[in-house]
């Protein structure tokens, strides 16, 4: 149905937004086999829409659908409840969706005027239409996006506000320490040695193990060293599901000796350290065996912290830009761009493995970056007039102004400059590095993050230089994304990329991980489907850059800052819904 049977207020007991049961966009989505960095719930509101009944206001109602990646193909997500008579909407009913920074999740919201009972929309006056990413909504100031409402040509069809909240229970973790008293010694010559192993209780009654304390050495009293989990961890956000305990005495041969249990649930945790958080230890065996069983002793919390962890979309809500600049290798090692083999032959019929790159990353990193403009930078070239070599040019051929307006203004400028520069060598990458490296120091704030992306056929031939900038770049706020195109080795670029051996220069390691190279080639999908190749090559570039971003904020200590106000609707006659 419609979600016209029950007040949009109403939810179902174990439904998220009250949406009738649906897939969640992860399901059919071929990439999306990894966790979801969070959710997001969206809020929908309306503006002026269009008056289709004609003794009264329209009946609105909102659906949702986001769109495969390979096929194009969109698919309903959810809707909303009908409000009756209104051409100003505030939907109650909410979508969740997994958010992932490193995927473009295209969305449409249709709006319909309902005129029947009937869940079929086309039995409904179509109201119009926006199409935006999941990346638009969360990079708008405040996660608040405003757009206006097409699809009837001729006609203005009003304006649409979604608002991107992310769900906070997962977001916290708890910091607890325990200890216990009297535990039964298991050992013939010493006492035991206890450890305590936390499981948290599955939907089919399962438990999950989900933390394992330290042993404390020979001692019948011991005490834990304070430990932190994520609620997520411990309960899955569910504050009453059960969690249970287990005791052990740890023996070297693996075989631990059990010596008793309880359960708890995080609501009882989180009373904190009082009567109720003594927990006798039953041993169900013993117990079972001997009437004058008691317990195998107690186990006490001793205390209880709540810490909510910051998130990448924290910081994006109270306005941190991400700004991304790309620098393209034009040594002469690609070939002559002319020839069909030239890894930069212009192709007038699809793009080049430069192209690829270039507007697989961009499309994604562009919704968080408000002005849109791209400094583009080549190197490794000579330029005209005078044919002097440069590791450092601007595409647009302006020096003082590298700017390019959006992803289709860097993609022109790389184009124009193939038709104008030579291409030469050396393949040097310390230029564009210190380049960004000099913006980057002067925000350290927090209010920017930079991130380079460079392009390259990987023949790197200032690679002493290269590392001593990545050291130097890794104290700023920035990130490096290195795409290898072509068959050369990329054994460099393995090196530059750190995640086995931290980078270092001259004795000095990098104070974080920021770069991160992946060969254009792996992302060939052999079908001939250049769009699932991008959406892989984008989804694995850009997938460290939340953590390393944190990092950075985290080892300067820079909090986010406040979202701007949330929205509030002017005041129209409250509705009424069905």
């Amino acid at each position: 149905m419609f979600g016209l049977e029950k007040p949009a207020g109403q939810r179902e007991p174990g439904r998220s937004g009250g949406l009738p049961k649906m897939a969640s966009v992860g399901d059919f989505n071929v990439l999306s086999s990894s966790i979801p960095a969070t959710k997001v719930e969206l809020s929908v509101s309306c503006r002026n829409l269009l008056d289709r009944d004609t003794f009264s206001k329209s009946d609105p109602i909102c659906v949702l659908y986001t769109q495969a990646i390979g096929n194009k193909e969109w698919r309903e997500f959810g809707r909303t409840e009908v409000i009756d008579n209104t051409l100003n909407p505030d939907f109650v009913r909410k979508f969740i969706m997994d958010y992932f920074f490193e995927e473009r999740e295209n969305l449409r919201f249709d709006f319909y005027d309902v005129d029947s009972k009937s869940p079929n929309l086309s039995k409904h006056d179509f109201l119009g239409q926006m199409f935006c990413t999941l990346g638009e909504i969360v990079g708008s100031q405040g996660s608040r996006l405003e757009k206006s409402i097409v699809g009837i040509p001729g006609k203005k069809c009003g304006t649409v506000i979604v608002t991107a909240e992310e769900l906070g229970c997962c977001r916290d973790s708890v910091l607890m320490q325990f200890c216990a008293n009297k535990l039964d010694k298991k050992d013939f010559f010493g006492k035991s040695d206890p450890f305590l192993v936390f499981h948290r209780s599955n939907e089919d009654g399962s438990f999950t193990i989900c933390h394992k304390t330290e042993v404390v050495k020979n001692t019948l009293n011991p005490v834990w060293q304070a430990f932190k989990i994520s609620v997520r961890a411990l309960c899955n956000g569910d504050y009453d599901r059960t969690i249970k305990v287990e005791v052990y005495d740890w023996d070297r041969d693996g075989s631990h000796d059990f010596i008793g249990e309880f359960t708890t649930s995080y609501r009882e945790l989180s009373r904190g350290q009082s009567q109720f958080n003594v927990y006798e230890v039953i041993n169900p065996k013993k117990k079972g065996k001997k009437k004058k069983y008691v317990n195998s002793g107690t186990v006490t919390l001793l205390s209880f912290l709540i810490e909510t962890e910051v998130s990448f979309l924290d910081y994006i809500k109270g306005g941190t830009q991400i700004n991304f600049t790309v620098a393209i290798d034009f040594t002469a090692s690609n070939g002559n761009p002319s020839q069909p083999t030239s890894l930069h032959y212009m192709n007038p019929y699809q793009l080049n493995a430069y192209g690829m790159a270039l507007r697989a990353v961009g499309e994604i990193i562009q919704d968080y970056d408000s002005d849109k403009m791209f400094p583009a930078l080549g190197f490794g070239a000579r330029l005209p007039p005078d044919g002097r070599v440069s590791h450092e040019f601007a595409l647009n051929g302006n020096p003082q102004n590298p700017y390019c307006h959006g992803i289709d203004g860097v993609m022109e400028a790389y184009y124009r400059s193939l038709k104008s520069v030579q291409l030469y060598g050396p393949t040097n990458f310390a230029p564009v590095i210190n380049h960004v490296a000099r913006y980057a120091a002067s925000v350290k704030d927090g209010s920017q993050y930079f991130v380079l992306l460079i392009v390259t056929d990987g023949v790197i031939s200032d690679m002493a230089q290269t590392k001593e900038s990545i050291v130097n770049a890794s104290k700023l706020p920035m990130s490096i994304i290195i795409v290898g195109v072509g068959p050369a080795e990329f054994d460099a670029m393995e090196e530059l990329d750190g995640d086995v051996v931290r980078i270092s220069s001259r004795g000095r390691f990098a104070e974080r991980d920021i770069v991160q190279f992946v060969p254009f080639r792996d992302y060939i999908d052999r079908s001939g489907n250049h769009v699932l190749s991008m959406a892989r090559l984008a989804k694995d570039v850009l997938a460290e850059i939340p953590e390393q971003f944190l990092s950075y904020m985290r080892v300067r200590g820079i909090k986010p800052s406040p979202a701007p106000p949330p929205y509030t609707p002017p005041i129209h006659v409250l509705q009424t819904q069905i």
